[in-house]
């Protein structure tokens, strides 16, 4: 176990407190300078563009982060899979798609994890920092990038292969699993690791990743601006992408239960392979919207008197704090990445089993005063999440991964 430098916070502690002003680290530099130096050309090197129909919070992340570093001077480059939106970019709440760092396609959805490195050489040619964002399937950057690399995790996909390969599909889960795990403790062994959340460095301190090469970066939330109304019947709303960890069937079937005492209507928000197979098993007052415009989303978030999020495991679960940046509390299970978002009992409900995320949906459904005294506790708490701080210290880690890289 490595040594704590006491003029470093210990990771432990930051990692408790889940406090964005404190980006995770636990060594002090080696080499401390006055004016660190700071990589100008950076590329991410991701799985999807924010412009894909794919697209979620591990999308909206680097988005914001290749924007911020953009707008602070760097030249940023996103080489990703799938089709590239150049001239797409991410809908700002209020104004027009803007897109200012370079967006390039390595092949398809599946294809360029194994054409990354000629795509890279092709249309990138060179860069001061490769920041390979890890998303399951790695890339192996650090094992053919002749230069400094750093590994961005939203969270470790341990269990969640056998989700989403299971049955005659198991060898390809552990397999899956397998590189998975080995790139981020043996093809990162050098580089550092920027966790979205505790949950996240606490689950790559499992699989054996140095707690030295380790920082926590949260998720930022946007301003959102005016509060649409409240809906005067029971809303319920969750955004998300239609996939079996996030476990939208569960809560179909939790709402056959909830309904009856609450009343009302539940709002699925978003889009996925599980969609056909959902809407098939919904019972009344369920109802699908697809992908909505960020407008829309504002309003609904405003509008519902609860978030609910059944997902099995999240590296943060950005939608959490969009929702309490407009007073909007939420119900989930106490699993990885929302025990960080949800302050139990404050922002909201963390339940440990369904029949108390059934409790916890209907007490709070018939209790305005607790919902609006945790909807304000929610409210102060996001407005410590923003994405400028979040680039500010994604910028500091960058710079660190470069100060320290040796050849």
């Amino acid at each position: 176990m490595p040594q704590h430098v006491p003029s470093t916070p210990p990771l432990s502690a930051s990692l408790e407190r889940g406090d964005p002003h404190h980006a995770a680290s636990s060594r002090a530099p080696q080499h401390p300078q006055a004016h660190p130096p700071q990589p100008r050309r950076i590329v991410f090197l991701a799985h999807r563009d924010l412009g894909n129909q794919a697209a979620g919070g591990s999308e909206l992340l680097v988005d914001r982060l290749a924007d911020g570093l953009t707008r602070l001077g760097h030249q940023v480059t996103l080489l990703c899979g799938g089709p590239a939106s150049p001239t797409l970019g991410s809908a700002r709440a209020g104004g027009a798609p803007i897109r200012d760092y370079r967006v390039v396609s390595a092949g398809g959805s599946y294809g360029h994890y194994l054409r990354a490195r000629s795509a890279f050489a092709r249309q990138v040619g060179d860069c001061d920092l490769l920041v390979e964002v890890c998303n399951g399937m790695p890339y192996f950057a650090p094992v053919w990038h002749r230069g400094p690399t750093m590994c961005l995790v939203n969270h470790v996909h341990t269990d969640l292969w056998k989700m989403r390969f299971g049955g005659p599909l198991a060898p390809a889960a552990r397999l899956g699993r397998r590189l998975e795990h080995w790139a981020l403790t043996g093809a990162q062994h050098r580089s550092l690791l920027v966790a979205v959340s505790p949950s996240t460095a606490h689950a790559l301190r499992a699989i054996g990743v140095e707690r030295d090469r380790i920082r926590v970066v949260h998720n930022g939330v946007e301003e959102p601006g005016p509060r649409a109304d409240r809906s005067p019947e029971p809303l319920f709303v969750a955004v998300g992408r239609l996939v079996e960890y996030k476990r939208i069937d569960l809560l179909l079937r939790l709402w056959e239960r909830v309904r009856p005492v609450t009343g009302g209507r539940l709002v699925i928000v978003g889009d996925g392979p599980e969609r056909e197979r959902l809407t098939a098993m919904a019972g009344p007052g369920v109802e699908f919207t697809g992908h909505v415009s960020e407008a829309e989303k504002h309003r609904l978030l405003c509008a519902a008197w609860l978030l609910l999020h059944p997902s099995a495991v999240e590296g943060w679960g950005l939608v959490v704090t969009e929702a309490a940046a407009r007073e909007t509390p939420t119900v989930a299970f106490d699993v990885p990445g929302l025990r960080d978002s949800v302050v139990d009992g404050e922002t909201g409900v963390l339940a440990h089993g369904e029949s108390s995320f059934a409790a916890a949906w209907c007490t709070l459904a018939l209790s305005g005063h607790r919902r609006e005294l945790m909807g304000k506790v929610a409210r102060d708490r996001a407005g410590r999440y923003r994405w400028d701080r979040a680039v500010r210290q994604f910028r500091a880690v960058a710079s660190e991964a470069v100060r320290d890289w040796a050849p």
